[in-house]
């Protein structure tokens, strides 16, 4: 079973959708709580239009038919899918701790092979700390790699970083495997779920976001913020063990 199709059936639908939010950057939902994942401009605006079927009439969706956008072949509505299913996730804040994914890493990685999918801010200071940094990026900037050479430098790495949109976009379950067995994995960033079920997918720690203000997270994504501009969110991290 899929990573997205094990998380669909875990989800509770007993509730209703109030409120969605798609901004350039982020997209969030309000269900039984808000949940959030990111929006993927550039990669959205490559596929073909409409890029969301249904523009308008969301809201008479229900959570579970919303949640299950996350399968959708459009970047768009696979992100209210995604956001919709963090809305829909439990969260228990006594298992997390406020950790940055950044210093985990360089933790983790210090003299150590590492691949980052995804471009983040930390990627100089974790650099400086890996024997060896690959980094991976439908986008690629100086020095990325593009997502075909996953196959070559995944195997190799002690550390691997995936970012939550590898959900979103569906390769999450391919890059898992390319992973060795002893491979450190961590996940981060706004479209991570918070649920245990990742960890029987070889995933060792879960960094994403947790809405603490719904009315201004809603707000600040409708009027276009990026990852740094979202307030009313707490980063926390959870650990496999």
């Amino acid at each position: 079973m899929t990573l997205l199709d094990a998380l669909l059936r875990e989800l509770r639908y007993d509730c209703s959708v109030k409120d969605i939010r798609q901004g350039v950057f982020h997209t969030a939902v309000l269900t039984r709580r808000c949940g959030m994942a990111a929006t993927l401009p550039k990669d959205a605006l490559r596929q073909k239009p409409p890029l969301v079927a249904e523009p308008g009439a969301l809201l008479d969706k229900d959570p579970e038919a919303l949640a299950k956008l996350a399968h959708s072949a459009s970047l768009l509505e696979a992100a209210i899918g995604m956001a919709t299913i963090n809305s829909l996730l439990p969260v228990d804040e006594t298992t997390m701790v406020e950790r940055n994914a950044g210093d985990i890493l360089i933790e983790k990685g210090t003299g150590k092979n590492v691949t980052v999918i995804g471009h983040f801010p930390f990627l100089p200071q974790l650099r400086k700390a890996a024997a060896h940094l690959w980094v991976l990026e439908n986008n690629p900037q100086e020095g990325d790699l593009g997502p075909e050479k996953a196959p070559e430098v995944l195997p190799q790495s002690d550390i691997v970083a995936i970012t939550g949109t590898a959900i979103t976009n569906h390769t999450f379950d391919e890059l898992i495997t390319l992973c060795r067995p002893t491979a450190y994995v961590l996940m981060l960033g706004d479209s991570v779920p918070f649920s245990p079920l990742l960890f029987d997918y070889h995933v060792d720690a879960l960094c994403g976001t947790v809405v603490s203000d719904p009315e201004t997270v809603l707000r600040c994504v409708s009027q276009g913020a990026n990852y740094r501009q979202i307030h009313g969110v707490r980063r926390f991290t959870i650990f496999k063990n």
